[in-house]
């Protein structure tokens, strides 16, 4: 009987656990899967193609709210469909739940974006919600459910129906319909609707969109019923409101949601902004605070404070700030953006944190605290941690030795390392795919001096008598796709393994053709600005004028040429009408042939962009035959420059594409369609 008690009783502390918060020491690294307008980048299919290397350094991935919203496209802002429909901007519901598998498989979790501060209504009223059938239950909002001030009481003085419900417990959101969480029916929803993404979607976790709009008390409510073990809080303010926040969230003695950091990113922007003042760090902040930095999710910027024009974005140093983040105590949120434009840095960050044991509740010591530099020495496991130095790179004067150090990455303003005792093997190079071969340098990280290293490559586990033995500092070319393993060697015992997987996916330079349609905005002229990539396409505002035209479709399309010149290079794009006149949001990354057509308009003077490419991109000419001397080995590339078939003899077009699926080819430098 007593065994009985006893296992109930460890049963029921596992889940209160499970519902206080964020996990205690917790060390995985949080990914944000989008930013403003990530319609291309954030499908749920193109995200899916990546859990491999998203797996290797995150644990979790942050992706847009996903249930159909009530004006497409949309960042799920706006969301209306909470049971029955998910069809959004980035995919439907199975390529949604095919994603969240995939990365579940791969031991990464997805957090949801939930929006239950507002409710948006069916078109064109003020007051009509959805029925929609969960668990055979009927869920539907009626204007008992809806703030009486909703709007500052322009609901109630222009609505169908007035709103009947309470006066609202938070701040005002003006346009969507506020709900009423004192409501019996709004409380039923919402715990219904985060049933159903955690236990039927599959999520793991929750991240609530402006909690600021409600009282924390309901936060605490939601989550003790639904049991998240993870979930985070949008607050946005200063350090002791935010902990007022998630001391707000408290049920049952514990705490039941993380909150991010924006103390800390508001100090990251005084610093990196202005690249002087790095004392500033040593600042107020969830991450500084011993009592809070487990529910502190730090960032550098998300999809509302990056380039949206409110001054709230990072705008320089972001490697440095990027590198803090990682280094310091609480959940590190990276930012799409910057994953994608820093991966080689950010990935041997996260390689050393992860070595190092960092979690969200380690302490660290101050090293150095001056206007021209703050280091801070962040403690792991077992001894081991891992140093920043932020400003000055110079070792600054303190109890830690930089003998004891290896440095992992530097860079502007930082340099980050990992103690020697991590007896560890390390490379110069992270895992990846590489446009062309390299060579890559195997290295100890260790106290022991005159130790070797033993590698394979063909992903065997290296042993005394398996694998090669070379000298600390040897290099390695790698020409091909290969798993390396690679670990220190002494005394006979190998020690210390790494797994890189490197592949080689060879790269030509080739053109990209971005055509646009403007008839539906009226436009009288037509600007490119671009930038991105390698810099080769960057423009001053308003950008180029394109006047050259054609006809597809019966339409008339402005259009202009781009030279690609590595596989990392790419356009980003603003399409204008000349110099103070309307504009588009940004489309960015264009690394292929497309077409958009200019629509809806946002605002007076911003138009949202359709890809249309898969409608228009017919003006390929019909598949030709090379002459058999202009064919070379590694002839067959994706329209971006991906390598897909190497064709080793002498064929025609329609040879070489022969069994690949549907699409337009680089073959023999020259497009084809299959």
């Amino acid at each position: 009987m007593r065994r009985i008690f006893t296992f109930v009783i460890a049963v029921l502390a596992a889940a209160q656990m499970m519902a206080q918060g964020w996990p205690s020491q917790y060390k995985g690294v949080m990914l944000q899967g989008f930013y403003w307008d990530s319609y291309a980048d954030t499908q749920w299919t193109n995200l899916e193609s990546q859990a491999d290397e998203l797996a290797e350094f995150f644990k979790l991935v942050w992706i847009p709210q996903s249930g159909k919203s009530a004006s497409e496209p949309s960042m799920g802002y706006n969301d209306l469909y909470w049971f029955t429909d998910y069809t959004s901007s980035f995919g439907n519901e199975q390529q949604l739940r095919s994603m969240i598998n995939t990365f579940k498989s791969k031991g990464l979790g997805t957090i949801a974006d939930v929006v239950i501060n507002h409710r948006s209504t069916l078109a064109d009223t003020w007051m009509s919600f959805p029925a929609e059938t969960y668990k055979g239950v009927t869920y539907t909002m009626t204007p008992a459910d809806i703030c009486a001030n909703d709007d500052g009481g322009e609901t109630a003085a222009k609505a169908e129906v007035k709103p009947t419900g309470a006066a609202d417990t938070g701040d005002d959101f003006k346009g969507a319909r506020d709900l009423d969480h004192t409501s019996a029916n709004v409380q039923a929803m919402v715990k219904a609707y985060l049933d159903f993404l955690l236990n039927d979607m599959g999520y793991a976790g929750v991240r609530y969109d402006m909690v600021k709009g409600y009282a924390p008390a309901y936060t605490a409510i939601y989550n003790t019923a639904a049991r998240p073990q993870f979930s985070v809080g949008e607050y946005w303010d200063g350090t002791q409101q935010v902990k007022n926040w998630i001391d707000g969230t408290r049920a049952d003695g514990a705490v039941q949601s993380a909150a991010f950091d924006f103390p800390l990113k508001y100090l990251l922007n005084d610093c990196c902004n202005s690249g002087t003042g790095w004392s500033t760090l040593a600042g107020s902040c969830l991450a500084n605070d011993i009592s809070y930095r487990r529910y502190a999710v730090t960032f550098v910027d998300n999809h509302d404070t990056y380039g949206r024009g409110n001054g709230n974005d990072l705008t320089a140093n972001a490697v440095a700030a990027n590198a803090f983040i990682l280094a310091m105590p609480g959940t590190p949120c990276i930012f799409l953006p910057h994953w994608k434009a820093y991966k080689q840095e950010l990935k041997q960050m996260i390689y050393a944190r992860t070595t190092a044991g960092v979690s969200n509740e380690s302490t660290f010591e101050t090293l150095n605290r001056a206007a021209t530099q703050y280091a801070v020495k962040v403690n792991g496991e077992g001894g081991r941690s891992v140093v920043v130095l932020m400003g000055a790179k110079t070792w600054p004067k303190s109890t830690a030795a930089e003998t004891d150090y290896f440095c992992v990455s530097s860079g502007d303003n930082y340099a980050y390392y990992l103690s020697r005792n991590a007896e560890t093997a390390w490379t110069s190079v992270p895992s990846g795919t590489y446009g062309e071969p390299f060579s890559v340098t195997l290295r100890a990280v260790t106290a022991s001096p005159g130790v070797q290293l033993v590698y394979t490559t063909d992903g065997s586990e290296p042993t005394a008598d398996n694998g090669t033995t070379v000298d600390d500092g040897a290099v390695l070319p790698v020409d091909g796709d290969i798993t390396l393993k690679v670990g220190i060697l002494a005394g006979g015992a190998v020690s210390g393994v790494v797994t890189r997987r490197y592949a080689i996916e060879e790269f030509t330079p080739h053109d990209i053709t971005v055509c646009v349609n403007a008839d539906a905005v009226g436009w009288k002229a037509m600007y490119f600005h671009t930038w991105g990539g390698d810099n080769s396409h960057n423009t001053s505002w308003p950008g180029t004028q394109i006047t050259a035209t054609k006809t597809v479709g019966g339409k008339t399309w402005y259009y202009n040429t781009y030279r690609l010149n590595s596989a990392d290079d790419y356009v980003s794009f603003v399409f204008d009408e000349g110099k103070g006149k309307p504009q588009t949001v940004d489309v960015v990354n264009i690394t292929t042939d497309k077409y958009f057509e200019i629509s809806t308009s946002l605002s007076d003077k911003k138009h949202l962009v359709n890809d249309v490419t898969e409608q228009y991109a017919t003006g390929i000419g019909a598949v030709e035959t090379v002459a058999p001397q202009t064919l070379r080995r590694n002839d067959v590339y994706t329209i971006d420059g991906r390598l897909v078939r190497r064709v080793g003899k002498a064929a025609t077009v329609s040879e070489a594409l022969d069994g690949l699926a549907p699409g337009i080819y680089i073959v023999g430098g020259k497009k084809a369609i299959k």
